[in-house]
């Protein structure tokens, strides 16, 4: 029972009425159990084969749930009649440890290149909060790689003094003399060996398939030496170190099993390299058909409307070569030695870049607005180049308050490594968190064969080639629970209980893209919507649902109360329990949503 105060003068109560099976569920039970008031193993496996798509399941696998199930509503061990009631079968349903939404273990092929899978990537993986002010710290690498993040960005400077390397994100300048020197960002550095030690411990804590550490190095030939020598001090046998200069191939994820990988360029012995930058004007929006982005979503709240000239400095700078030329190249050679990934920026136009050379991989980093511009004018150019190549996209230097950008146009075009600022919130970071779900969150999930394949007259998959209807996803939201006991009785309305709705899109390509919305249920914690919604798909291997939960509130912004995204691709049809997460992507402990997947052919 629950009360609510009613201008101070007087209490109403709402008791928490339990809500009874959907009608979907209460007709299988009554289908499986043949019309009886129990539902055995036999029963249950068939209702396993035809309706939840598990094919190979078996009686065994049935009395395990059943067991399971008796066991956490009984609380009696020694419980053995594997056999279910409608309320047990309807509680295993709802369960999200007995019944997810996708399969939770690795299971895709993982001998293939390197190249051949998208990979979890971070971006300026040492800051806490946003672009300009906040601190460094080895803290958010750690809670990216147990988030099961595989590419750690590390920014390298000079300390003050050039006699260490900081962490850190900014520029210094050089004033007056050497040793002088100024920056434009307030960020206060981390030691690089402290994020190499913190990387060492916990690289391998969500997953077992490689970190890739990428490097964007401001140092001098002497600092490189250093950096070396910590690096191969820190790591050991972990560090994957190629045999020749260039590798042809890159290696497998299996292959390189609890290994570190370091990517970065290739050290320039003699002079400065000089880097011109287009300066760009833009002006993002993150509204969409959602609506605005639930409040509190990204770091330290910053105006993304920050004056774009500043992009210029907020770049990532990977083709800046030390800030003191030193003419015996030496010192570097042990630095070069270390590099498994060479990485770059296009030079002498994007065409060029985008070559593919038989003898040699490579890494290619793009701004997301360079992306944009590729894929108008070489968008099979960059499909072809990312079947063998690495291509990074990174985000715009305007996004002062880590915000990310939308990343289908990168996967559309086998882009790698998305890499995203995981200290800022937001839906795109929501759907970042969806994409590596998928495979059972090891931070490696296999391109489609689409984006790998050439045909027999050497043409690749065009993005911008009009496509037509794949298969369709029909989704049915039944119901949720668990608000009332995730969130205080007075968070979402003061006077009642909360007035739930539910919104159910695809994220994907441009064809793809479409938001429904069930009907608000008033007065209730444990809404009951039972709405169907049907989504066409052309491109179903990169599309991603998404589940969103608001309460509606008549005379102010909705409250967000949990969202979910997961990968097309790895949808279990039948009846499923939907966890519900967080603004910044933790699950919540209790909250969740009771949804049917199935897919089918248009005839």
């Amino acid at each position: 029972m629950g009360t609510y105060s009613m201008c101070g003068c007087f209490t109403r109560k709402f008791k928490l009425i339990e809500a009874a099976p959907p009608p979907d569920v209460k007709a299988a039970f009554d289908k499986y159990a043949e019309g009886g008031n129990q539902m055995t193993a036999e029963q249950l496996r068939k209702f396993l084969v035809e309706v939840q798509g598990q094919s190979r399941a078996t009686v065994a696998d049935a009395e395990e749930i059943a067991l399971q199930v008796l066991q956490k509503r009984h609380h009696m061990a020694k419980f053995r009649r594997h056999a279910l009631t409608l309320d047990d079968f309807y509680q295993y349903l709802f369960s999200a440890d007995l019944n997810p939404p996708i399969d939770t273990k690795v299971h895709q092929d993982m001998t293939a290149p390197l190249s051949h899978y998208f990979i979890f990537t971070g971006h300026n993986s040492y800051l806490t909060g946003n672009q300009l002010s906040s601190d460094c710290s080895d803290v958010p690498i750690i809670k990216a790689l147990k988030r099961g993040v595989r590419v750690v960005e590390l920014d390298l400077w000079p300390n003050s003094t050039r006699d260490d390397v900081h962490v850190l994100h900014g520029r210094y300048n050089q004033i007056s003399f050497p040793l002088a020197s100024v920056r434009w960002t307030l960020t206060t550095p981390v030691e690089l060996i402290r994020c190499l030690q913190s990387i060492k411990e916990h690289a391998f804590s969500a997953s077992e398939y490689p970190v890739i550490i990428t490097l964007e190095d401001h140092l001098t030939p002497k600092l490189q030496a250093k950096v070396a020598q910590m690096v191969t001090q820190t790591f050991g046998k972990m560090l994957f170190c190629p045999e020749s200069e260039c590798l042809k191939e890159f290696p497998s994820p299996e292959d390189l099993k609890y290994r570190i990988i370091i990517s970065t360029k290739p050290p320039k012995e003699y002079l400065e390299a000089q880097t011109n930058k287009d300066k760009q004007k833009e002006k993002d929006s993150d509204d969409d058909v959602w609506g605005k982005e639930p409040s509190e979503l990204t770091a330290d709240q910053e105006d993304d409307k920050t004056d774009s000239e500043a992009s210029e400095n907020n770049q990532d700078d990977e083709d800046t070569d030390a800030s003191e030329p030193e003419m015996n190249s030496s010192r570097a050679l042990g630095y070069k030695s270390l590099i498994a990934i060479h990485a770059g920026k296009p030079k002498g136009g994007l065409k060029k870049a985008l070559k593919v050379e038989p003898d040699k991989v490579r890494r290619l980093s793009l701004s997301e607005q360079g992306l944009e511009k590729a894929t108008m004018s070489y968008g099979t150019d960059v499909v072809r180049f990312t079947q063998k190549n690495f291509l990074r996209i990174y985000p715009k230097g305007t996004r002062f308050n880590s915000s990310n950008y939308k990343p289908q146009i990168g996967w559309t075009h086998g882009a790698q490594m998305i890499a995203f600022n995981m200290q800022g919130y937001g839906r795109s970071l929501w759907q970042m968190h969806g994409m590596f779900r998928a495979n059972g969150g090891c931070g490696y999930v296999k391109k489609p064969d689409f984006l790998m394949n050439v045909d027999a007259n050497g043409r690749v998959f065009d993005p911008r080639a009009k496509l037509p209807v794949k298969k369709r996803l029909r989704v049915r939201v039944y119901m949720g629970d668990g608000w009332n006991l995730d969130f205080k009785k007075t968070h979402f309305d003061t006077y009642s209980p909360p007035d739930f709705y539910t919104r159910v899109g695809i994220a994907g390509v441009a064809a793809d893209e479409r938001t429904k919305k069930t009907k608000t249920k008033e007065d209730n914690w444990k809404p009951v919507w039972d709405e169907e919604f049907i989504f066409p798909l052309t491109v179903p291997e990169l599309a991603l649902l998404r589940v969103e939960v608001h309460e509606y509130d008549m005379s102010e912004k909705d409250d967000f109360a949990g969202q979910t995204c997961l990968p097309v691709s790895e949808l279990k049809q039948g009846i499923r329990t939907v966890p519900l997460f967080d603004r910044k992507g933790e699950k919540l402990n209790h909250s969740r949503l009771l949804m049917r997947f199935d897919f089918y052919m248009r005839l």
